[in-house]
């Protein structure tokens, strides 16, 4: 009774709850499993990410060992979390979907895959380093422009500026 007067209090769907601990019990009892997993939208909170991504993501075949309940809800474990977090630190680095269905492909591979894998991370490594070398030069010229016109607003104009400046003679504090 105190069970479904929570979920009732907590507005929790008490059918989906008491289903999802009971094959969970089971399978920790029976099976030797562990907990039952994750539903899309508490994945999508941990993320920060919008369900119809972890659903593009799914059928664009990134998620390889996602299992699936009898009524075809997704169930993520934290393998498949893990696998998301990788999936997104890869687009982040710049890398299409295209490229990166690769990598679950290779995870099944096994052992065998190790050097593609490695391979795989050294060339993200460097386009990360060659974007940050970017945003660097990008912060230098606006590090510049804040000194520029911080001493001209404290001049009250731009012609102490008459002589050439450069991003290279500016100071190199960052801007307040």
């Amino acid at each position: 009774q105190l069970l479904f007067f929570l979920c009732f209090y907590c507005n929790i769907e008490v059918e989906f709850k008491v289903k999802r601990f009971f094959k969970n019990f089971s399978s920790i009892l029976f099976d030797g499993g562990s907990a039952m997993g994750y539903s899309i939208k508490e994945v999508s909170e941990i993320l920060n990410l919008p369900t119809t991504t972890l659903r593009y993501y799914d059928k664009e075949g990134l998620l390889p060992f996602l299992q699936r309940m009898d009524s075809g809800y997704r169930i993520f474990s934290d393998s498949d979390i893990a696998m998301l977090r990788v999936i997104e630190c890869l687009k982040c680095s710049g890398m299409s979907i295209r490229d990166i269905r690769q990598f679950p492909d290779w995870l099944q591979l096994g052992d065998a895959s190790l050097a593609q894998r490695h391979e795989m991370f050294l060339e993200r490594k460097r386009a990360v380093e060659a974007q940050l070398a970017e945003l660097q030069q990008t912060l230098e010229l606006i590090n510049y422009k804040c000194w520029y016109y911080e001493t001209a607003i404290a001049a009250g104009t731009e012609k102490i500026h008459t002589q050439t400046h450069t991003v290279d003679s500016a100071p190199r504090e960052p801007c307040e």
